[in-house]
């Protein structure tokens, strides 16, 4: 790959966590800030970045649009969407599609809960394998080889004191997902959140999916969730079958 055409991917993905100045494009890129600038001006012109009110860089609109169209292309996402909306509807949690994509999880689907407050889950980024229960659940029906590819992605970062921080923590949590055929997230990143999450199969019978339906924990903890698992496996079933799989979710 070029080296202007991976700083500058780099970039894209910098300033789209949090608006950056200047200085920290350049201190991240390793360059000098005049070549920094010249590239930060290149992506504000096609519209991948922009200035926000104070001087500091930040996703542009267009990326966000590109963003958009590429969701619309995923047809997980599009078949799935009406059965999130209804888990979402009928019981005011919020509700989530992971999709495998390479080594990494991500979010290709969310819809809020009734509660106002904020997730930091959003449609695009990656979920944290250990401590996100749909990152969890399609790692856990992974085989042996993919699985330990996406766990030597993990850095097993603390988040709260429920947070898995060493392999073979997470490797236990992974092999009783599997076993039992959900996986939880009971606090592990953000100590107010907890989650149930069931695999979603594809036509070749292999877990590309997952959903999750994640609730304030004093709203619902994860006792009164798991009493929704058959509704959540139920509806998990029917995505599998939209895509093609003709057996059970366990």
């Amino acid at each position: 790959m070029s080296q202007t055409v991976a700083r500058a991917i780099d970039i894209i993905g910098f300033v789209s966590r949090t608006p950056r100045s200047l200085t920290e494009v350049a201190e991240r890129t390793g360059v000098h800030k005049s070549t920094a600038l010249r590239l930060l001006q290149t992506l504000e012109e096609a519209g991948f970045v922009r200035k926000d009110a104070s001087g500091r860089y930040a996703m542009g609109f267009q990326l966000i649009a590109y963003g958009q169209l590429a969701l619309d292309q995923v047809e997980a996402r599009s078949l799935a969407h009406p059965v999130l909306q209804e888990l979402a509807d009928r019981h005011g949690h919020t509700v989530h599609l992971g999709e495998l994509v390479g080594d990494r999880v991500v979010y290709i689907d969310k819809i809020d809960g009734k509660g106002s407050v904020a997730m930091g889950s959003r449609i695009g980024l990656q979920a944290q394998t250990h401590t996100a229960g749909v990152a969890k659940v399609i790692t856990a029906f992974q085989d042996p080889a993919t699985q330990e590819r996406i766990l030597g992605h993990v850095t097993f970062e603390r988040f709260t004191d429920a947070t898995h921080t060493d392999r073979e923590a997470l490797a236990e949590d992974l092999r009783r997902t599997r076993s039992r055929g959900w996986a939880e997230d009971e606090g592990e990143h953000e100590a107010y959140i907890n989650c149930v999450a069931v695999p979603v199969f594809d036509a070749r019978g292999k877990v590309t999916h997952g959903i999750s339906v994640t609730a304030l924990a004093a709203v619902a903890p994860l006792t009164e969730l798991r009493t929704h698992l058959d509704e959540f496996r139920s509806a998990a079933q029917r995505i599998s079958t939209k895509l093609g799989w003709k057996g059970n979710t366990p």
